[in-house]
């Protein structure tokens, strides 16, 4: 095959002819020596400010720090190796903190901390790991150092982690908004859905009437093995993921409701279309005249949990009894109230949506972004 001009073939791909490929340990220094494992249960008794990181995330904050300044942290061990296309396998810390012995501390002198963070954030790690028991991979010091790093020269490093971190902030400030947003829509929605706050125009006593009375609950028939990946319909079952199925039961407007499992009663769904539920999964449906169905899954999400926890001694519910649901009563203003409280609702979940679209759009710019800048087919300098 016939090179483009300007660039070479190495061992980690085609890059340009001025970029160089050294092993990690000959770019970057490997800081092990500043790990300090602490148990969960002596961090409980020195609880502070300062980050306790493992490979992956903070695990808590301690009152004493161990690091201070700019490294990046690559786990050592952990199944997140596998999951390398979604998941960073980098973290870039900034300040004073701590790291456990399981993510590995690099800094750079000769280049960019920043450099190895990006590079490595989504790199297939696996030829390089061994295994520790039947799930447990490892990525040892000795094969981290060994393994091959494209390198710019130090400007061009700077610009393209700069303009990756210029798209980071905007992902981290569209995170932060969306759940700003989502914050204000669960306060909106406590006040109103129990009528603590009403909206104009809106008076009177709201009634409260059980839910055998409002609307019917049946179960369904299908099993999980009869999810399939390509499926035409969603196929409810006793979890948030929803899968897919080639055949509908119900069509129409409920809400769903998962029967058993662990955290049992935090699993819900609003639906208004084709579907089909697992045999485990209770939907409520034919709603009465007198209940808006968005109105009372906006309640009912909220409230049944607490119902079925005060019902049962035990921390986590094997079982949702179809007289759980039955039985519990709901607040019912007026059919416009219900209808309004639901228009308002709905809009903030919209304008939720929205920054969903635009950040999982710049997610994807972004990924876009470092196949093209982290391997040199698109230069910044």
């Amino acid at each position: 095959m016939e090179l483009k001009p300007g660039y070479k073939q190495t061992e980690v791909g085609l890059i340009p002819e001025d970029w160089s490929v050294e092993p990690v340990g000959g770019a970057f220094d490997v800081c092990n020596h500043l790990r300090l494992p602490i148990s969960q249960k002596v961090r409980e008794k020195m609880a502070g400010t300062y980050p306790y990181y493992g490979p992956t995330n903070v695990q808590g904050y301690i009152s004493e720090y161990r690091v201070e300044g700019e490294y990046a942290l690559i786990g050592e061990d952990g199944d997140h190796f596998l999951k390398w296309r979604d998941t960073p396998m980098t973290l870039l810390v900034n300040g004073k903190f701590n790291v456990n012995n399981h993510a590995h501390l690099i800094t750079g002198s000769k280049n960019l901390t920043a450099w190895f963070y990006y590079f490595f954030s989504h790199k297939d790690l696996t030829p390089y790991l061994t295994r520790q028991g039947a799930g447990r991979y490892k990525l040892t010091k000795k094969t981290l150092v060994s393994i091959p790093c494209a390198l710019p020269l130090l400007p061009e490093q700077r610009a393209i982690a700069a303009a990756l971190s210029d798209i980071d902030a905007l992902i981290a400030s569209l995170d932060k908004l969306i759940a700003k947003k989502r914050d204000m829509k669960q306060a909106a929605m406590q006040q109103l859905v129990t009528g603590r706050t009403r909206l104009p125009g809106f008076s009177g006593e709201w009634r409260h009437e059980r839910i055998r009375e409002l609307a019917s609950i049946t179960t369904g028939k299908r099993n999980t093995q009869d999810k399939v990946d390509d499926g035409l319909y969603p196929f409810f079952v006793r979890s948030s993921t929803v899968e897919r199925i080639n055949s509908y039961s119900f069509e129409g407007e409920a809400v769903l409701t998962a029967g058993d499992g662990v955290g049992t009663g935090k699993v819900f769904h609003y639906v208004n279309g084709k579907f089909d539920f697992h045999q485990r999964v209770y939907k409520i449906s034919d709603f009465s005249s007198d209940l808006d169905g968005y109105f009372f899954y906006l309640y009912f999400s909220n409230h049944f949990y607490d119902r079925i926890m005060s019902m049962t001694a035990k921390s986590s519910v094997d079982s949702v009894r179809l007289e759980m649901i039955a039985n519990m009563q709901i607040p019912l203003p007026s059919s416009d109230e219900q209808n309004a409280i639901a228009a308002v609702l709905l809009d903030m979940d919209a304008e939720v949506k929205v920054l969903e679209v635009r950040r999982d759009k710049t997610k994807l710019l972004k990924q876009g972004m470092m196949q093209e800048l982290l391997t040199g087919r698109i230069r910044l300098v």
